[in-house]
């Protein structure tokens, strides 16, 4: 990325100082402990000024609405205590002018205001832009105390340079330069002026940081939605593992029942109380050895192999039923993750946040804002969900009888809906390869690709979302 240095902040100041001279404020929000926003007014016009002061991301412009969403700023309900600090000085007050010390990187706006009992004051805002080390400083110009500032820097922060309130405002200490440092700056600073006379700076860092920002937002918010449904992915297939495992184990109490029905048999050829019993094993022909409980008597042992075989055979169809909805819950988290792999922008993501932080699968949902991918030609209208809840509105809403449904067998993908009054091999083939495009078969070599009419779908009553069955299907190989 490009550094926000002192020649391009000189370039804005230069360039916008017309405007913020003589402004006033209209507004003031804090998005986040690293961002401010100033709603400047001067000569009829509204700007809204955007201090940034995050280490990657340090810069000042004013936003335009474009950019503004691009950024995905989310304005707190409740408003931090550095906002509701600089409401109560800074609301309304003037700019008188702005500074920026030679050759550093910190933007001074001067205000001037008033005190309780009406005195004229001027309180300064200092925006420091230096890397890990920015801050926004508020400061009394006549006392020069400060009154508070964005992140507090105490002596276990920093041995060099404290700043909190009730304390003297300083500068930063200078960087130690050299003659060729020097001379380069001298011949960045005579670029900058040629380069940004127009006065065409602003919106260059509005739109270079409002992408970069934007980019880094998306990437992160990704990343974490991404980790979050790992891992309940993780704890979902070891449950099933384990599961299995135990149907596994439960399959050979079919010889409990055999134990007990053979001492049964040979009841009154046997002695009660005893360690073991010989008996002979009519299904393969010799005798066996059977273990028993000493303290009961033959009876009582075959009835507790009787409740060992009910038992098990309990557990299983409880096993089978929970196996089922594990199954399903697992198929619905690889959807969810598919489709997080598939969105272009926040937001995309921002649609799945309500499923991706729900401890089980939503079967409800706001259908007012879902816009799945619409292909249009003619008569004829493909849908594709890019999600589980336009997957479920594709079905639920736009679906009628006669449409076509195709889905990817037995991978998470896309429901992609064909309606046409006339359905054709070419129609039929171009669904079928949108259903592998949008699916995690998309780079495979061949994968097959189910389609029936609709009136074929069902959706269980307690399925989750995009969860259907068919019956009816046919199957092509793309």
């Amino acid at each position: 990325m490009i550094t926000f240095d002192s020649i391009m902040l000189e370039s804005f100041a230069k360039a916008e100082g017309a405007f913020i001279c003589g402004a006033r404020v209209n507004k003031i929000q804090q998005p986040s402990r690293r961002e401010l926003i100033l709603s400047l007014r001067n000569n009829g016009n509204t700007r809204q000024f955007y201090i940034n002061i995050d280490p990657k991301f340090y810069h000042v412009c004013f936003m335009s609405e474009e950019n503004l969403k691009k950024r995905h700023i989310e304005i707190p309900q409740k408003p931090p205590m550095f906002c509701m600090l600089l409401r109560k000085y800074m609301n309304n007050a003037r700019i008188a002018k702005i500074n920026q010390p030679d050759g550093e990187r910190i933007l001074e706006l001067y205000f001037e205001t008033y005190n309780e009992i009406g005195d004229k004051i001027y309180l300064c805002l200092a925006v420091e832009l230096m890397g890990k080390y920015s801050n926004i400083i508020l400061y009394n110009c006549d006392t020069g105390i400060i009154l508070g500032c964005a992140h507090n820097v105490g002596s276990d922060k920093s041995q060099v340079r404290e700043v909190y309130g009730t304390i003297p405002y300083t500068y930063p200490p200078k960087q130690e330069t050299n003659d060729f440092i020097s001379r380069r700056y001298g011949f960045l600073r005579a670029i900058g002026r040629d380069i940004y006379s127009d006065g065409n700076i602003n919106s260059i860092i509005d739109n270079y940081y409002a992408y970069h920002i934007g980019k880094f937002k998306y990437n992160s918010l990704k990343n974490n939605y991404k980790s979050n449904v790992s891992t309940k992915l993780k704890k979902v297939e070891k449950s099933l593992r384990e599961m299995e495992c135990q149907i596994s184990k439960n399959k050979q109490a079919d010889k409990y029942l055999y134990f007990g029905n053979l001492i049964m048999a040979n009841l009154y050829a046997l002695k009660d109380y005893s360690k073991t019993v010989t008996v002979f094993d009519y299904e393969n022909n010799k005798n066996i050895e059977i273990n028993l409980d000493e303290t009961k008597t033959l009876k009582e042992n075959a009835n507790k192999f009787f409740k060992k075989y009910n038992k098990s055979k309990t557990s299983n169809i409880k096993l089978s039923q929970l196996i089922e909805y594990t199954k399903m819950k697992k198929e619905y988290l690889d959807s969810l993750l598919f489709s997080i792999n598939c969105s272009e922008n926040i937001d995309d993501l921002l649609e799945l946040s309500e499923e991706i932080f729900s401890d089980e699968p939503i079967k409800k949902y706001d259908k007012k804002s879902i816009e799945p991918i619409k292909i249009e030609s003619g008569e004829t209208r493909i849908y594709i969900g890019k999600n589980n809840k336009q997957n479920d509105y594709i079905i639920s809403k736009l679906a009628d009888d006669n449409d076509l449904w195709f889905h990817v067998h037995n991978c998470a993908g896309s429901h992609v809906l064909l309606k046409t009054q006339t359905i054709t091999d070419e129609l039929i083939l171009k669904c079928a390869k949108l259903a592998k495009e949008h699916s995690t078969c998309a780079y495979s070599g061949k994968a097959g690709v189910i389609y029936t009419k609709c009136k074929y779908l069902r959706k269980p009553p307690k399925a989750h979302l995009g969860y259907v069955t068919y019956k009816n299907e046919k199957e092509i190989v793309i």
